[in-house]
């Protein structure tokens, strides 16, 4: 029988002023992940101009990042509870900080794209342990809740933020600087978290050091991101979609079995049979597949359509980072407390539902105030519904695999958001090239292309809802989760 590491045990004697500085230092974290994931995206014309990219090549700035921030999720977080997750934390933030620091003096497209697959090793490192470490920080379900409401409160500031301050910077100084600007914050990150975060030991490289396994997953995963970036360009059916696709199932297979067989696998299947990790991260990749539709979607209207600027579309879509954020920050805890995790979910998803069918009916010459205020403010339905799932997602997991949960939790978010990048731009691609076929003019053709990609998400909302209503279940109080340890059970009662 393998030796079994002691769990890492939660730092009980923290204060809540050390507690606090911790959740700073984490959210913080995050902000400057999903920052970096929507600043580039404004410059990219500069960075266009000034290295001689490619318009092919230029996408490998965002797919570079994508591929070994969502590849590596799943081995940062599994390491994190082998080695220690504060460890781990630091270690991504310096990557990350060091990558930042090339992509801003980058003199041609190789460089960048490095630096920029650097970056995404980087988030993977830090990003990945976030949740693992906040679920040992708080222990009571009223203060987790809360921790989770200010961390989406980090993530919808960070989406928000970089869209307008990419366009800022970009405009005043140059495109460099939305890279160099990583280097202060990161370097301050580091130095707060060496005294904010909880020490701990992990359970050692011994309990769970699968090579084998790492290969096969890591691979597994980026191929599979790749295959579907890239989707938009090959097509669905192509040699190039089809062969990779299977290729990255046939990995992940191989990952599969090699965890069940495996004397210290690095993902015990265990995690699995806890029914709220698995509805959750599967409610989260539908979710967040269709919120790519008010994310870039309304973004790609505004301009496209409306003729709306970069800056004048970053300010305008402001209010729905405000609504996410205020209710992530202030009123989820509350309902979550009072109502259950579950039930917070549910209304959630519904109010996005019923953004996403308003957005299913914007005409060619919205009015701001009419047609797309109303959706900024049911887009808040955001706010209750991420916090509520991480705390439903973590739910299941045990002390010791919790840098794995987190990890998971990740890595189905980065693959929700990769899938609904391929399906919902190929949807409104293909039916804007039939309209325009058909004789409708630009505006109307882009419009009707958007209005599927609309549509669609709102039918992966309804999934989501369903399954969230099947699958998930509001956990029950449990003392041993009130010390820090988090267990799932099954229909027998069997912790695991």
């Amino acid at each position: 029988m393998p030796h079994t590491a002691p769990s890492p045990r939660p730092d009980r004697t923290a204060a809540p002023r050390s507690r606090r500085a911790a959740l700073a230092v984490l959210s913080t974290a995050m902000l400057m992940t999903i920052l970096d994931g929507s600043i580039v995206t404004v410059a990219m014309p500069a960075i266009q101009r000034d290295l001689g990219f490619s318009p092919t090549g230029l996408s490998w700035t965002v797919n570079a990042y994508l591929i070994a921030f969502g590849g590596l999720l799943l081995l940062a977080g599994r390491l994190g509870d082998l080695i220690g997750r504060k460890a781990m934390f630091l270690a991504g933030t310096a990557v990350f900080t060091a990558a930042s620091l090339l992509a801003g003096a980058a003199t041609g497209p190789a460089m960048l794209i490095a630096a920029r697959f650097g970056q995404g090793v980087g988030s993977a490192m830090s990003s990945a342990v976030v949740l693992g470490i906040l679920v040992t920080l708080f222990t009571e379900p009223a203060e987790r809740a809360k921790a989770f409401g200010v961390l989406s409160f980090a993530s919808a500031a960070g989406a928000s933020i970089g869209q307008v301050l990419g366009g800022v910077l970009t405009d005043a100084f140059s495109w460099n600087w939305i890279f160099l600007i990583n280097l202060p914050i990161g370097l301050a990150t580091i130095a707060l978290a060496v005294r904010a975060l909880p020490g701990e030991r992990g359970a050692g490289l011994a309990a769970g050091a699968d090579v084998l396994g790492a290969v096969l997953v890591t691979a597994g995963l980026m191929l599979g991101i790749y295959t579907v970036v890239g989707i938009e360009r090959y097509g669905w059916l192509s040699a190039h979609t089809l062969g990779l696709g299977a290729v990255s199932l046939a990995l992940l297979a191989a990952f599969t079995v090699r965890q069940a067989t495996a004397a210290t696998p690095l993902m015990p299947l265990r995690i699995l049979r806890s029914r709220n990790v698995a509805g959750a991260n599967l409610v989260q990749m539908l979710t967040l597949s269709a919120m790519f539709a008010f994310q870039i979607i309304v973004a790609l209207y505004m301009q496209q359509v409306l003729g709306y600027g970069a800056l004048a579309t970053g300010l305008a879509m402001l209010p729905a980072a405000v609504s996410i954020g205020g209710v992530s920050l202030f009123v989820s805890a509350r309902l979550s407390t009072r109502f259950g995790e579950r039930s917070v979910l549910l209304a959630g998803l519904l109010l996005l539902l019923g953004a996403m069918g308003w957005l299913t009916r914007v005409p060619v010459d919205a009015d701001y105030a009419t047609d797309l205020l109303p959706v900024m403010l049911l887009i808040a339905g955001g706010g209750l519904v991420l916090p509520a799932l991480t705390a439903l997602g973590m739910s299941g997991a045990r002390a010791d695999d919790a840098g794995l949960a987190s990890g998971l939790f990740n890595t189905t978010q980065q693959i929700g958001m990769a899938a609904g990048v391929a399906v919902l731009s190929t949807l409104a691609a293909s039916r804007t090239e039939g309209l325009r076929s058909a004789g409708a003019g630009e505006a109307a053709a882009l419009t009707g292309g958007y209005h599927l990609a609309f549509g669609t998400a709102a039918a992966l909302l309804v999934a989501a809802f369903a399954v969230a209503l099947a699958v998930l279940r509001q956990p029950a109080p449990d003392p041993a989760a009130r010390s820090g340890v988090l267990y799932a059970a099954d229909k027998n009662g069997t912790r695991f």
